[in-house]
């Protein structure tokens, strides 16, 4: 049994003839008669009583018309959300954050998606990029931004920008009177960093390592609130110039590019291909892109635009 034949059942019932109901379904007689023939054997019953001015419904055939009539309505209704999905996505869709783009990108996020898709609604969420890398594995999330990230199944990857990280002090600091310091000083520099399972944190030990080096790593800590107190308290961090946008722009904080070598990492946009709202994701995932490649080409984040 099939859409094909239950519609051809229908049509046959509604105009009680089979020529009539050829002539509208624009088929050969004998092919929509063999339609009815083999959803007949396949049931074990007559749908039809056949006599000279036409056909009429057996009593089995009155019970299967109702329900074809029904599956008929909800495919058409099926066709139509689907449709007016795809001309306004809407649902929830989630977006993780690593915590030094946060900040900067929530609002804004979800103001230009207000205003393209009103029926979008966005679920943030704010967490290490390790943490981030194994919600997407699973698909807990529907689209996260990610540093360096790993390429998996299920996983389309979009990369971004590639964003220099820098040695962030407080607005006080003599060091900030420096145009740049070299990365092996590092090793005299007291900073404060997160923890190992951290990225920015295992990126900066790999780095120091093939140069020989080992910063000078003070504090360890996975609060970025804390992170911004230490600073303030005379410590030094490394983080994007991005992730402290708000201290530096308030003249609280400076920012020194590290060179020889500059840290950098790349920056990816990952969306999910297990998530139950395709449509309003890439909606939602493009729209992202646009905004982070924008704030970057305005100076507002620093960083190198990659070609798509």
């Amino acid at each position: 049994m099939d859409l094909r034949q239950l519609r051809s059942l229908v049509y046959i019932a509604d105009s009680g003839s089979l020529s009539r109901a050829a002539e509208i379904l624009r088929i050969a007689q004998p092919s929509l008669s063999q339609q009815i023939k083999d959803l007949e054997a396949e049931l074990g019953v007559e749908l039809f009583h056949r006599h000279a001015r036409g056909v009429l419904l057996t009593e089995a055939g009155h019970t299967l018309y109702a329900h074809a009539r029904s599956i008929l309505k909800d495919v058409a209704f099926a066709k139509e959300t689907v449709a007016t999905q795809l001309r306004n996505p809407s649902g929830k869709v989630s977006v993780g954050f690593p915590t030094s783009v946060c900040r900067g990108l929530s609002s804004a996020l979800i103001k230009k998606v207000n205003e393209k898709y009103p029926n979008i609604s966005i679920y943030l969420i704010e967490a290490m990029t390790g943490t981030l890398d194994e919600w997407m594995q699973i698909a807990r999330l529907d689209i996260a931004v990610l540093y360096d990230p790993r390429v998996f199944a299920n996983i389309s990857l979009y990369p971004v920008a590639i964003e220099n990280l820098m040695l962030i002090a407080d607005s006080k600091n003599q060091i900030l009177h420096r145009n740049s310091i070299g990365f092996a000083e590092l090793e005299n520099i007291p900073v404060v960093l997160p923890a190992k399972q951290h990225v920015l944190r295992n990126y900066i030990e790999h780095l120091a390592t093939r140069n020989g080096i080992t910063p000078r790593v003070v504090i360890e800590s996975d609060s970025f609130n804390a992170i911004l107190e230490m600073v303030k308290a005379g410590y030094m961090t490394i983080m994007p110039h991005f992730g402290m946008l708000q201290e530096i722009n308030a003249g609280l904080f400076g920012a020194i590019p590290i060179v020889d070598p500059t840290p950098s990492w790349n920056i990816s946009v990952v969306v999910s291909q297990r998530t139950i709202n395709m449509h309003s994701t890439d909606a939602v995932a493009k729209t992202l892109i646009e905004l982070m490649r924008d704030m970057i080409q305005s100076g507002t984040w620093r960083a190198q635009i990659l070609s798509d």
